[in-house]
């Protein structure tokens, strides 16, 4: 119990979070062979779900044009990348508990949830264009020395800088 107390009354510099960061994304390129990605996990529940109403995603230009990604016997909702979101998702669950920092949010008004979704299905939409995240763009390809990396993080700081002015001076 002293070392849970511990933790909880001194949690880690950034630092050390970062650095076990690198170690499980070097440890899951050795294990997987293949660098951590999110959104495609997302793209692929999205197409469980299209399944499910009906529709044949696996026919379409995108998923017959493009690598999908899957090794034989992998289905949209049972592969690696369905295990490392959920991985991520209760991980960062288990964070904001043990750092006693959950809590529900109240959407204040129409306007907020609006440019949230908006911005959620512009970002996702963003995702597919680029085939892949600020995860895969950023934090495994700077460590793989890819030039793209730098090119993607000095246009996410722009990008970032631009979208926190309109957000101060129109929704806030």
């Amino acid at each position: 119990m002293k070392l849970y107390e511990k933790v909880i009354k001194n949690p880690w510099p950034y630092w050390v979070g970062g650095i076990l960061l690198g170690i499980l994304n070097i440890l899951l390129l050795f294990l997987t062979g293949s660098t951590w990605k999110i959104t495609t996990g997302f793209l692929y529940w999205g197409a469980v779900v299209l399944e499910k109403i009906g529709l044949n995603p696996a026919d379409w230009y995108y998923y017959s044009t493009y690598d999908h990604g899957l090794k034989e016997g992998q289905t949209f909702f049972l592969n690696s990348y369905t295990v490392l979101n959920i991985a991520v998702i209760v991980g960062a669950l288990l964070a904001v508990l043990w750092a006693k920092e959950f809590k529900w949010k109240k959407i204040k008004n129409f306007k907020q949830f609006s440019f949230a979704l908006l911005g959620g299905i512009l970002m996702g939409y963003g995702t597919r264009l680029s085939f892949g995240c600020n995860i895969g763009a950023y934090f495994s390809a700077i460590p793989s020395f890819s030039l793209q990396g730098w090119v993607f993080a000095a246009f996410m700081f722009v990008g970032a800088w631009i979208g926190s002015k309109i957000l101060f001076k129109y929704i806030l």
